[in-house]
């Protein structure tokens, strides 16, 4: 699937071609290929997920999110990268597919109607990668499409009515790995046309693995896994975080269709492509382990740093996604963005994800009991990115920074006493500091563990020319289960420091009973803000706490258009245009100092007239955690909808755009006309 405004789109643009060629076939009177191009009546082969293939989530490289169709996706690329996963201790990571996807090919079949390689990308041609792959130890795959065409623009051939013949294509080349996509399908039936490409694969005798991209529209989850290795649950992904979490919660409650030979996909990985944090990516590599998703690397590793390589090769997370029991992870809760997502293991551990989706640290707990585990004395829990073991008497908690996941491996077994015991680092409320002020924080360091942790110290840190001062001890002779070490401390920032987010860091220092000493830190984000002016102004015209945004950045003054910044158009809501405000798309969250200074904020609100007839969106307006507006479903037909709340003495105001319960296709919303006054 694919999101560009140069060729079809599909988390806002989803099928047009298709559907705009289908209707043109029909009103032409052609007839639409339906079934396979050979074969005489065969026995139906056994479903796909039983042919013993990928009975752990798949694992490898997709060039697409890095390079899509153009000129540097070539031959060079796809040995460079069989080379670095060989090098760089990928593949003994466990990452073994090499894949390639649409533009590969020529625009048409030859004179036997075979297709054949790019020339200018594949001067040896498709069998000669294939070799070259195999010959790292390495699988080789593929990319297609289930219509007749693919879904780039210019229109490569597809599959469609030539089912047989290019499977048997792809495995004369060695394919190991077919991805078949769902443009330009003339209305035919998906589980049909996926159907009858699984019996060609069948029929060829080699074992390709059969990855189904439909986008999730036919709730393949329901019927996929007697067809297919994969299949896609979601729209595409893009490089931001309003995109991977849109993913990530589409894809969370369908953890009953997964399974060994048969995996939901929300889509490949962005790790190291740019438009997130570090601290976003591991969280992306944690919930994507979590949720037993194949993990197909989406970054040209040719120019990934080493950040980018530590997270890929974590070999501790990466065992959670491979764990051969092959349960996806599922969610305990998720109040206020809090999430706890457990994963059952073969060994009888638990995994916990303790994510924050929230744009400031928050406090995350549960149990080991309600994580799945037998009741004991205590618990040993390894913390898969930190690589170290604790104890704990049965509290899993953290204070997880922004968009952040703490990863926990946890077990109830008789070695839990040779660990120290773990320890909860805390930070009572939100840092928000105005320039040349004192603000006043309270941090918190916690035993969660069975044994006591001894001489225990607290330190807290900022940037340079920052004053953090303690204002009551920062030390503590010893912790026993349960208990806190608070301390409160004065923090300001230089006049004229500029608004925006700085870190700030919060490390204990302690000694298990065995004199074991351990260090933990936990990094914190303060937000150094302005109050805003008073009177009456645009809202969004002040500077933003955080944004988070389904597609693209959140854009000022101009609807959100794709997914470059500065690439939207006038704000339009039923024909009429405004100046100002705010474009967003489903699912979107944007946050605002106001400092308990304003009372009102009013907006225009509804869906861009640029997505023509699609999206369905609601509007929230929050004030420090309470919601105190909301609209109903807004749909593209609707005309700009007035929307007033009462946000009197909030210190944050939030405004939310959420999909309407039908997911995110095309949702582009404007908060227009947005202002507040103060």
């Amino acid at each position: 699937m694919r999101h560009l405004p140069t060729r079809t789109t599909r988390t806002s643009h989803r099928g047009v071609i298709g559907a705009l060629l289908a209707g043109l076939l029909c009103a032409a009177g052609a007839t639409v290929p339906a079934v396979a191009d050979s074969p005489a009546p065969a026995p139906a082969p056994a479903p796909q997920a039983g042919n013993g293939l990928a009975l752990t989530p798949p694992m490898g490289f997709n060039n697409w999110n890095s390079t899509h169709c153009r000129a540097e996706f070539n031959e060079a690329m796809v040995k460079g990268i069989a080379d670095i996963f060989v090098e760089k201790g990928l593949k003994d990571a466990g990452y073994q597919y090499v894949n390639l996807d649409d533009c590969w090919a020529k625009p048409q079949r030859n004179a036997d109607g075979k297709l054949e390689a790019d020339p200018q990308r594949f001067p040896n041609g498709i069998k000669s990668v294939a070799d070259y792959v195999h010959s790292k130890g390495l699988k080789i795959g593929i990319y297609t499409s289930a219509g007749t065409k693919t879904c780039d623009s210019v229109g490569l051939p597809g599959a469609l009515g030539h089912e047989y013949s290019d499977a048997q294509q792809f495995a004369d080349w060695g394919i190991d790995y077919l991805k078949y996509d769902n443009c330009n399908n003339q209305g035919v039936d998906a589980r049909q046309r996926y159907t009858t490409m699984r019996d060609a694969l069948a029929a060829t005798g080699r074992p390709i693995v059969y990855s189904i991209c439909e986008w999730g529209e036919n709730k393949p989850w329901e019927w996929a896994g007697e067809i297919g290795n994969l299949w896609r649950t979601t729209g595409d992904i893009n490089d931001s975080w309003g995109s991977m979490l849109s993913l990530m919660k589409q894809n969370l409650p369908l953890a009953a269709a997964a399974g060994p030979g048969h995996w939901n996909d929300p889509d490949m990985l962005e790790v190291g492509n740019g438009g997130m944090t570090d601290t976003e990516y591991r969280t992306h590599f944690s919930m994507w382990s979590v949720m037993a998703a194949p993990l197909l690397i989406g970054s040209d590793l040719r120019k990934a740093g080493p950040e980018t390589f530590e997270i890929l090769s974590n070999h501790e997370v990466i065992a959670v996604d491979q764990d051969p029991l092959g349960k996806q992870g599922t969610v305990l809760s998720s109040t206020g963005g809090r999430w706890v997502v457990t994963k059952e293991m073969q060994d009888g551990s638990r995994v916990v994800a303790l994510f924050n989706e929230k744009g400031s640290a928050q406090r995350i707990s549960t149990t080991a009991e309600a994580a799945g585990l037998p009741k004991a004395t205590a618990y040993t829990m390894r913390d898969l990115w930190e690589h170290t073991t604790y104890n704990t008497a049965g509290s899993v908690s953290a204070t997880v920074p922004a968009h952040g996941t703490v990863l926990l491996r946890i077990a109830a077994d008789r070695k839990w006493a040779t660990h120290p015991p773990a320890v909860e680092l805390g930070l009572k409320a939100s840092p928000l500091i105005e320039a040349g002020r004192t603000a006043a924080l309270t941090t918190t360091v916690t035993d969660l563990g069975r044994t006591p942790a001894t001489k225990v110290s607290a330190a807290l840190t900022g940037p340079s020319g920052w004053q953090v001062k303690a204002a009551s001890p920062t030390g503590s002779p010893a912790l026993p289960t349960g208990r806190a070490l608070t301390t409160r401390w004065k923090v300001s920032a230089p006049a004229g420091t500029a608004t925006g987010t700085y870190d700030l860091k919060l490390t204990a220092q302690y000694r298990s009973p065995a004199g074991t000493r351990v260090r933990s830190t936990v990094p914190f984000q303060a937000h150094v803000v302005v109050a805003p002016p008073a009177g009456a102004g645009y809202l969004g015209d002040l500077p933003q706490l955080s944004a988070a945004n389904g597609w693209g950045p959140v854009e000022k003054d101009t609807s959100n258009g794709e997914s470059k910044a500065g690439d939207g158009n006038p704000l339009t809501i039923g024909g009429a245009v405004f100046a100002k405000g705010l474009g967003v798309h489903a699912d979107s969250a944007v946050e605002f100092y106001t400092g308990g200074a304003c009372g009102a904020v009013t907006a225009q609100v509804g869906v861009d007239d640029e997505k023509g007839a699609k999206g369905t969106v609601a509007f929230e307006v929050w004030a420090d955690g309470t919601k105190v507006a909301s609209t109903g479903v807004l749909t593209n037909a609707m005309p700009a909808q007035p929307l007033s709340a009462d946000v009197s003495g909030a210190q944050v105001v939030r405004l939310v755009v959420t999909d309407g319960g039908d997911g995110v296709d095309s949702d582009h919303a404007d908060w227009a006309d947005l202002r507040i006054t103060c």
